[in-house]
């Protein structure tokens, strides 16, 4: 059969045939057309939101960790988009128009992340003369909501230098290029990039890229019929997102830093406040180069970020911001706590950060000071504290306290990296969108086919797509089930009586109990061999089953069988799915990434009650046999299902009509 898909990964692995997945057989079978809808919320089950709470539970063991490391590293990575990682090749750099202050000299930078797109930004040497030769730690500084020009007037730096918050009346008036000027005065390197749609980055808008409330013309339920604009659906599958997109930009940034001769690639960090530090904890995450962090302003258990360039998709499913920032240990990280959503932190979030370091052997080498006087900020104070903690750790030699001096701040012109020589790129908005995912897709479909090349397709399958499966599908088969079958009064199916059956596995939820029945056709009915798994419509019972699994159903297997439409029984049904808006309906508005990036979505959760029937057939069939077949309604999430259940299925037959995971409208 000729399938017709995009070229993404998740696509390819489920409808090639999935020879990775160790059943005997796998068959496709092309029935009638199925139209599958993702719903976006579950009713009577409260969503989770960005502003509950996010413990972090710290693991027993170090072995523990290391296991819920890898699998968190691998999980930011497929929810930012960046999986398999895109190819990165040399930055070429145009570096023009120094600005000189006292002891540092400032540059404007801007370079390619991807073709056609541009980071921009400012880069911040130490004035040290004769400088060839010399190699100079770095820092990079991703800078957050507000750009990196922010400039507070006249009024808000006067109230800030009453209340201590900045020491400095010129200085004072830009908090993010104080701390680049600063840290090059101190003999640091650093690199402060625009995020999408601040100072020079325009190629995509202010306000598409962090607030985007209104819909755009041709959207439907996620956004844009288009698969090559963000927002659409099929952006939403194929996880490319602005934050995905910001955190490219940031990684390409970090690789110009590195790229250069006069930086010490053993001595280098990073740090942001706010947004910028959500950057930080991602590049933590993400890069094993930096070997000192200061992400301010967002670790904390409670509000995890409230832009779209701070959310994806599947990215804090199960886990928050303390948690992804502790992907950093065991090297040195630091942070304050202010009068905001980071104010519980001494309570609730750095004391499990202390007792992860300890566990790895380094417990001073996490710092959080509480700054509670104080909102919102990467003030001064906050900023004197990093500058230490910097000093330290990347070994700078300075004598402690570090003051911060002040400094004519920078006029528009002197910030600015587009001008006459150096023209903007002229492509913006709707086409700029299309170059970007046009080009991300491009890189998927290099880097599976590359694979499939350079080994067998199920050497290549298992090594490239089963990780992202798992990532993706975060349900296990259950390993223990408990099970009692009934009588089930007045219920037939298939001409035949049907069993009840009370399931209880380490899956089980008494909110969403499993909903199935067992029968068996014609004469041949015994308690042994093998069991089918059916997973269809039920509710269209006319005397015989489908003819897909016709011939199944006659020779007398048992066969369980769980409702397509069913699967979420334990839930109110009543209830206006597509009413109910988790984060306040501008927000949700903006974002598919606002609802799925804090709970699973309906594909992985009906995937995980197959796996909860492959398991109870599994024991029903007491190794005799498991065999799953299934109606285009429930390809979604059975097919997964089969993928993680490994060996224990011997045959499934899916039929899957016209539906494609790369065709995904809505």
């Amino acid at each position: 059969m000729r399938w017709k898909v995009r070229n993404t990964l998740v696509s390819v692995c489920f409808v090639l045939g999935l020879p990775f997945v160790t059943p005997k057989t796998v068959t496709a079978e092309q029935g009638e057309e199925s139209q599958v809808v993702f719903p976006d919320s579950w009713g009577g089950v409260a969503l989770k939101t960005l502003d509950d709470h996010f413990p972090f539970e710290v693991p027993e063991t170090g072995e523990s960790w290391k296991q819920r490391r890898e699998f968190l590293k691998l999980r930011t990575q497929v929810a930012l988009g960046l999986y398999p990682m895109p190819q990165r090749g040399p930055i070429k750099a145009t570096i023009h128009s120094p600005v000189r202050r006292e002891g540092v000299v400032i540059e404007k930078v801007y370079f390619e992340s991807l073709p056609g797109h541009f980071v921009t930004g400012l880069l911040f040497r130490p004035d040290a003369g004769d400088t060839v030769g010399k190699k100079f730690p770095a820092v990079l500084s991703p800078h957050g909501h507000g750009g990196r020009m922010m400039r507070y007037s006249p009024d808000q730096v006067a109230s800030k230098l009453k209340s201590g918050g900045e020491k400095h009346a010129e200085a004072g008036q830009m908090p993010k290029v104080a701390r680049c000027v600063t840290l090059a005065r101190m003999g640091c390197i650093t690199f402060l990039f625009d995020m999408v749609g601040y100072a020079d980055s325009q190629q995509l808008s202010y306000e598409f890229a962090h607030r985007r409330h209104a819909g755009r013309e041709g959207e439907v339920v996620a956004g844009s019929a288009s698969p090559e604009m963000f927002f659409s659906t099929p952006a939403v599958a194929r996880l490319q997102s602005i934050m995905g997109l910001q955190t490219w930009n940031a990684l390409r940034s970090l690789d110009f830093l590195m790229s250069r001769s006069d930086v010490d690639p053993k001595r280098v960090g990073i740090t942001g406040g706010s947004g910028g530090g959500t950057q930080t904890i991602l590049l933590g995450a993400l890069d094993e180069r930096p070997v000192v962090s200061f992400p301010n302003g967002m670790v904390s258990t409670s509000m995890q970020g409230g832009c779209v360039c701070e959310n994806a998709c599947l990215l804090r499913v199960g886990t928050g911001n303390v948690e992804l920032a502790g992907l950093f240990a065991p090297k040195p990280m630091g942070m304050t706590a202010a009068d905001d959503w980071t104010r519980e932190m001494m309570e609730d979030g750095f004391p499990e950060l202390r007792r992860l370091y300890a566990l790895l052997g380094r417990p001073n080498d996490v710092m959080c000071e509480p700054l509670l006087e104080f909102p919102h900020n990467y003030n001064y104070v906050t900023r004197r504290i990093m500058y230490g903690w910097m000093n330290e750790h990347l070994e700078l030699g300075l004598n402690a306290p570090i003051e911060e001096l002040d400094f004519a701040a920078l006029t528009d012109e002197e910030g600015a990296v587009w001008n006459l020589e150096h023209p903007a790129p002229t492509e913006r908005g709707a086409p700029h969108e299309k170059r970007i995912l046009t080009w991300w897709d491009q890189q998927n479909g290099s880097a599976l086919k590359d694979a499939l090349e350079s080994a067998t397709p199920l050497e290549a399958l298992q090594d490239m797509v089963r990780p992202a499966m798992t990532s993706i599908f975060d349900v296990r088969l259950p390993t223990t089930v408990s099970l009692t079958i009934s009588e089930s009064p007045g219920r037939r199916l298939w001409g035949e009586t049907a069993l009840a059956l009370d399931v209880r596995t380490e899956a089980s939820d008494a909110n969403d109990p499993f909903v199935g029945v067992l029968v068996q056709r014609g004469d041949k009915k015994t308690t042994e061999g093998p069991v089918v798994v059916y997973v269809g419509d039920l509710a269209a019972d006319a005397g015989g089953p489908p003819e897909l699994s016709g011939r199944t159903f006659r020779d007398g297997k048992r066969i369980l069988a769980i409702d397509a439409h069913e699967l979420d029984a334990g839930l109110s049904e009543g209830i206006a799915l597509r009413g109910l808006q988790p984060y306040g309906g501008q927000r949700r508005r903006a974002s598919s990434v606002f609802t799925y990036g804090y709970n699973r979505p309906w594909a992985v959760r009906r995937c995980g009650r197959v796996l909860e029937a492959i398991a109870v057939a599994d024991k029903l069939s007491q190794g005799a046999g498991v065999e799953v077949i299934a109606e285009a309604s429930a390809c979604a999430f059975t097919l997964p299902a089969i993928v993680l259940a490994g060996p224990i299925v011997d045959h499934a037959t899916i039929a899957t009509g016209d539906f494609r995971f790369g065709n995904l409208s809505r």
